[in-house]
C-alpha cells in the first residue's frame, strides 16, 4: 500500500490493529518502507510523498480477520481511524465490521465464529 503519511498510518496499524513491524527501509531513521505481520499475513506500506489520488475514492479495500470484533473497532474509534459499521453478526457465522484507516481506505474486520 503506498502512502504519502506513512508517519501517520503506521502506529494506526502497528498500534491500534496490532501489527508487528518485521523490516524497515531503511534500517535506521524515517523509514521509505515497512513490513507489517498480521498473524500469517504481511502487509506492506510505502512512502511516497507525491502520491495522491485523484478521484477521492479509497485505493483499496483490505479483509482483516481479527481476534475480537468489537476491540477492534474500540481500538479504531480511539485512534487514528473511522469505524464505519458496527459488529454485526452474518448468515455465514462471523461477525465484521467496516471502517476506514487514517488515508481513508476500507477495511472490512471479521471475526470468525467460534
Amino acid at each position: 500500500m503506498t502512502t504519502a503519511g506513512l508517519e501517520r498510518l503506521l502506529p494506526f496499524y502497528t498500534d491500534v490493529l496490532g501489527g508487528e513491524l518485521t523490516y524497515q527501509f531503511p534500517p535506521t531513521g524515517p523509514p521509505a518502507y515497512v513490513s507489517l505481520r498480521f498473524g500469517k499475513a504481511s502487509l506492506g506500506l510505502g512512502h511516497d510523498p507525491e502520491y495522491r489520488r485523484t478521484d477521492g475514492t479509497p485505493a483499496i479495500a483490505l479483509w482483516l480477520y481479527v481476534d475480537d470484533c468489537q476491540a477492534a473497532v474500540d481500538a479504531i474509534r480511539t485512534g487514528t481511524g473511522r469505524v464505519t459499521e458496527e459488529p454485526t453478526e452474518q448468515p455465514w457465522g462471523e461477525r465484521v465490521a467496516r471502517a476506514e484507516d487514517p488515508d481513508g481506505n476500507r477495511l472490512v474486520l471479521g471475526q470468525r465464529g467460534s
